[in-house]
């Protein structure tokens, strides 16, 4: 969970672009799709070791220079797009957070192994069961 998001949103730069697809005359004339630039190398709000699990765990996402894009434009408004494109980003950074427990490996127990056996047998006599006589 992210402690400091007042901090964090003044990191992000937010800029109003046109938005594309129908829409008519509003669609032309009105900015309403919002894009979200938020560097991680010049982030003060997380660790180093914070910062390399964000660079690992979104590498698909980040452009070259490690700056983190996401755009809205999923309604006509752009206060929506951007509360909408907030709540996403927050999502976005508290996932890469988390940090995953280790699989501890196991092995199958002596009981279910037997069950196993004993119905890969119950098959194979059923289908024995279906043969021909004559063969």
């Amino acid at each position: 969970m992210i402690n400091n998001v007042d901090e964090l949103l003044q990191e992000v730069e937010f800029k109003a672009v046109l938005s594309s697809g129908p829409g008519g005359q509003h669609a032309n004339k009105t900015s309403t799709k919002v894009v979200l630039d938020w560097s991680l190398i010049n982030s003060n709000i997380f660790s180093e070791e914070q910062k390399e699990r964000l660079a690992f765990k979104l590498k698909n996402r980040l452009t070259k220079e490690n700056v983190l894009q996401i755009s809205a434009d999923h309604t006509r408004s752009q206060h929506k797009n951007k509360e909408l494109l907030i709540k996403r980003f927050i999502k976005i950074l508290e996932d890469a957070l988390i940090v995953q427990k280790p699989r501890k490996k196991t092995k199958p127990s002596k009981l279910s192994k037997l069950k196993r056996l004993k119905q890969k047998k119950i098959q194979s006599d059923k289908k024995l069961n279906r043969r021909n006589p004559l063969q």
